[in-house]
C-alpha cells in the first residue's frame, strides 16, 4: 500500500504548495470585497468592506486543550483518569498520515494551498446563504478556529454565538483564521484540528476516537478506519458507526472516494475498504470516576481538589483548572494497602447480592494521608440493583459519603483521653454493675442532663473496675461513671481535638450517651481520630493527595504543587496519648480485641451500637491508623445485625470484635508487612501502675457509684 508522507499529500502535489505565510491580509481582504456586499445589515458599505473586515477582532487566544485529569497512586501507577472532554494530545508525527490525507479530501483538498480561505468554496457558499439557503465551504482553518471558540467558551451564551450560523460569525470567523495562519504553521494547524475535533460517543481528538471505536491508537489507523472517523466530523451524532452503522459505512466510502478522486489513495486500495465492515472493536467510554480502578477513592480525590485552596485560592480557578485538565494528581493511596483492605471486606462481606456493607479506611498517623480506602458496595447508580452505590460508604456527606453511622464503643477512647488529660489515674475505680442510673451530668451550655441509665452488654463485666479493667471488657457502666467524673463537656471536645465530627455537618451532640458512641460518624473520621492518638497528640487533616503537576514540562503554566500535612501538635496533649495508647494495647491482652493481634505493637477498640444496628473495629500501630464499620445498607436501627448470614457465616449476633475485628486483623497483617516494627511511647508513670488490677472495692467515691 502507497502511503501518504507525513502531510497527507502525494509528493508531486506537495510541490506546488503556495508560501502564502505572509498574504493573509491581502487574502482578507479580497474575501471581504468578494462577501460583504451582501452583508448590508452589518452597517458596513460595500467600499469600506476590505478595511472594516481588517478591522475585526484577530487576536484569538489559543490555550492549552482539556485534557484529562490523571489520577495515580503513590507510585505514579494511574487508577482513574478524569475527563470533562475525554482527549489525549497527540504530535502529528504519532497521527497515522491517513487522517490528514482523509480529512483534507472530504473537508479541504487546497488546505496547504490556501492561507486560511479556499474563496472559490467561500463565495460559492457566501452566495447561497445570501440567498437563504445556509451552507458551509469552510476551510480545516476555519473550522479549527470554529471548534477553538466552542472549547473556550466560558458560558452556553458564548458556545451559542461560535456555532450560531450566521453571516456574522461567519466573518468573525474568516478574520481570526487569517491571524491563525500568519502565527501557526499548517502542521500546527493540522495537529491542533485533529486534537480538537469531536467524533462522537464522548471522543474528543483522533488519539480518543482511534481507541473508542477500534481500540487502537491514532498512529495505526488504516486508511478505512481514518476514512470512518473523518467522516464523523461533519455530524458526530448522526454518522456515530456504534449507533448508526449503515450510516457510518455509507459516510466512509464516500471519504474513500474522495481519497481516490483527490490522489491520495489508489482505486486498488480503496476497493479493499469501500463496502466492508467497518471492524468496530469498541473501547467503553472513559473519563469518569465510574470507569475508574477505584471509583469511590477517585470521587473522594476529585471532591477534595475542589475545595482545596493549595490548587487555587479562586473555587472558580479551581473549576476552570480541573475541568481544562492536562493535570496529574499524585494521591496517597498505597495500592499494596488498598488491595489487602479489599480483599480482607470481600472474603468476609462478599459483594454482590447482599444490603449488607462493610468499609474500612487506613491513615498514616503524622502526615494524615489516607493510604486506602475500601468497601464491599461496588459503583453504581441504579438504586434498584442490590449490592452497588454511588455513595462512598467511608466518608462524609459532603465528600460524597452518608450521613454517617453511629460508632459504638470507639468513642470510650476520649472518655479515657478526657481522664487522662483531667489527671486521673489508671486506678480510678468505680462499682460497675450490670445496670447503673447516672444523674447529675451537664452539657456544655450548663444545662443538666436527665438520669440516664446504661446497662452492661453481659452478665461477666459486672463488678468493681478502673480503666484498665473497664477498657479490656469495654464496660459501659463504668464508662458512663467515668464521663460523669471528667464530664459530659470536656469529653465531648477531647473528642473533637483528636478531630471527631459528625458525618451529616451538624455540630456534635452532646447527651449522656456520648461515650457509647451515640453520633453519626464516617470510618475516615474514626480512623483518623485513632491517628492522633498513634501520632502522640499530633492531630493532621486527612489528606488523599501528595502533589499536583499541571501542564507538560516546557508548557508556560507548567507547575507542580506539593501538598501540605495541615497539622497540630499538641491537639491532645503527648503523655495523655501516650496513656491513651498504652491502655488500647491492654484490649489485646484478654480483652474485646483478644486473638486480633498483628504480631506487633498494637492498640485498637471494638464498638457495637445498641441492638447490633453496626459494628465497629478500630486500631492502630504507631505507623498505621485504620477504622472498619459494618451494617445494612438499607439502615442498621431498622435492620440490625442479628441473627444474620453473611459471607456463608450465621451470626447470632454481629459484635465489633466478630466481623470488623478480623477484617483489621486481615488487612493490618499485609498493609503493616513492610512499616517498620515500631513499639508505642513508655506508659507515663504520673497515670500510676500500667498493670493495675481491679481494687476489691471502690477507691475513688462513693458517692460516683
Amino acid at each position: 500500500m502507497t502511503e501518504p508522507n507525513r502531510k497527507g499529500l502525494p509528493e508531486e502535489r506537495r510541490r506546488t504548495i503556495l508560501g502564502l505565510a505572509g498574504t493573509g491580509a491581502l487574502a482578507g481582504l479580497l474575501t471581504a470585497a468578494l462577501i460583504l456586499p451582501w452583508a448590508g445589515g452589518l452597517g458596513l458599505a460595500a467600499r469600506d468592506a476590505a478595511a472594516g473586515f481588517m478591522a475585526l477582532p484577530a487576536d484569538l487566544e489559543i490555550h492549552r486543550l482539556t485534557e484529562r485529569v490523571l489520577i495515580t497512586d503513590v507510585d505514579h501507577e494511574p487508577i482513574a483518569e478524569v475527563a470533562r472532554r475525554e482527549r489525549e494530545v497527540v504530535d502529528l508525527a504519532d497521527i497515522s498520515p491517513w487522517v490528514p490525507a482523509a480529512l483534507m479530501a472530504i473537508e479541504d483538498e487546497r488546505f496547504y494551498e490556501h492561507a486560511g480561505l479556499d474563496l472559490r468554496g467561500l463565495l460559492r457558499a457566501a452566495t447561497r446563504t445570501a440567498q437563504g439557503d445556509t451552507q458551509g465551504g469552510s476551510t480545516i482553518t476555519q473550522q479549527y478556529v470554529k471548534n477553538l471558540l466552542i472549547e473556550q467558551a466560558t458560558d452556553e451564551e458564548g458556545v451559542r454565538r461560535a456555532s450560531e450560523r450566521t453571516l456574522v460569525r461567519k466573518l468573525v470567523e474568516l478574520r481570526y483564521a487569517i491571524d491563525v495562519e500568519d502565527r501557526l504553521s499548517k502542521d500546527e494547524i493540522m495537529e491542533g484540528y485533529l486534537n480538537l475535533a469531536y467524533f462522537g460517543s464522548g471522543a474528543h481528538g483522533i488519539e480518543i476516537a482511534a481507541r473508542r471505536y477500534f481500540s487502537t491508537t491514532a498512529d495505526r489507523l488504516d486508511p478505512g478506519q481514518a476514512a470512518t472517523l473523518v467522516g464523523l466530523v461533519r455530524a458526530p451524532s448522526y454518522y456515530d458507526p456504534l449507533a448508526n452503522p449503515e450510516a457510518a459505512a455509507e459516510r466512509r466510502d464516500l471519504v474513500l472516494d474522495r481519497m481516490v478522486a483527490t490522489g491520495h489513495l489508489s482505486e486498488g486500495e480503496a476497493d479493499r475498504y469501500r463496502g466492508a465492515d467497518l471492524r468496530l472493536d469498541p473501547t467503553p467510554r472513559g473519563g469518569s470516576c465510574y470507569h475508574s480502578e477505584q471509583p469511590f477513592f477517585c470521587d473522594y480525590v476529585m471532591r477534595w481538589l475542589q475545595d482545596s485552596e493549595e490548587l487555587a485560592e479562586d473555587p472558580a480557578e479551581r473549576e476552570f483548572l480541573l475541568g481544562r485538565g492536562g493535570i496529574t494528581v499524585r494521591t496517597t493511596l498505597d495500592s499494596g494497602m488498598q488491595a489487602a483492605a479489599q480483599e480482607a471486606i470481600d472474603s468476609r462481606v462478599p459483594p454482590g447480592d447482599t444490603t449488607k456493607f462493610a468499609a474500612q479506611v487506613l491513615v498514616e498517623p503524622g502526615t494524615g494521608k489516607v493510604r486506602a480506602m475500601a468497601q464491599n458496595m461496588r459503583y453504581g447508580f441504579d438504586e434498584e440493583e442490590v449490592g452497588t452505590t454511588s455513595i462512598n460508604l467511608a466518608v462524609d456527606h459532603e465528600d460524597g459519603g452518608s450521613h454517617g453511622y453511629q460508632a459504638g464503643s470507639t468513642f470510650k477512647a476520649f472518655t479515657l483521653a478526657a481522664a487522662l488529660d483531667k489527671g486521673l489515674k489508671y486506678g480510678t475505680s468505680f462499682d460497675s454493675p450490670k445496670s447503673v442510673s447516672v444523674s447529675g451530668m451537664a452539657n456544655c451550655e450548663g444545662g443538666t442532663m436527665s438520669t440516664w441509665k446504661v446497662n452492661n452488654a453481659g452478665e461477666s463485666d459486672a463488678g468493681s473496675h478502673n480503666m484498665i479493667s473497664g477498657t479490656k471488657g469495654s464496660v459501659n457502666t463504668y464508662f458512663a461513671q467515668l464521663q460523669r467524673r471528667v464530664g459530659l463537656c470536656e469529653t465531648a471536645e477531647m473528642a473533637e481535638r483528636t478531630g471527631i465530627h459528625r458525618a451529616d455537618g451538624e455540630p456534635l451532640g452532646v447527651w449522656s450517651s456520648f461515650t457509647l458512641g451515640d453520633q453519626e460518624v464516617s470510618p475516615l473520621t474514626v480512623a483518623n481520630a485513632y491517628a492522633t492518638f498513634a501520632a502522640r497528640g499530633e492531630y493532621c487533616e486527612p489528606r488523599p493527595v501528595s502533589s499536583v503537576t499541571i501542564g507538560r514540562e516546557g508548557d508556560e503554566d507548567f507547575r507542580e504543587i506539593r501538598m501540605r500535612s495541615h497539622c497540630e501538635e499538641g491537639a491532645v496533649p503527648t503523655h495523655v496519648a501516650d496513656g491513651v495508647n498504652h491502655l488500647l494495647q491492654q484490649t489485646f491482652k484478654g480483652g474485646t480485641a483478644n486473638g486480633l493481634g498483628i504480631g506487633r505493637p498494637a492498640a485498637g477498640k471494638t464498638g457495637t451500637t445498641d441492638s447490633a444496628a453496626y459494628a465497629w473495629f478500630a486500631g492502630y500501630t504507631p505507623n498505621l491508623a485504620s477504622a472498619v464499620v459494618v451494617g445494612d445498607i438499607r439502615g442498621g436501627e431498622q435492620n440490625p445485625l442479628q441473627g444474620v448470614w453473611i459471607g456463608g457465616r450465621y451470626y447470632g449476633i454481629v459484635y465489633g470484635g466478630t466481623l470488623p475485628g478480623p477484617i483489621w486483623q486481615a488487612t493490618m497483617n499485609r498493609a503493616a508487612a513492610d512499616l517498620p516494627a515500631e513499639s508505642f511511647a513508655p506508659s507515663p508513670p504520673r497515670f500510676g501502675d500500667p498493670s493495675a488490677a481491679p481494687p476489691k472495692k471502690e477507691e475513688e467515691g462513693d458517692e460516683d457509684a
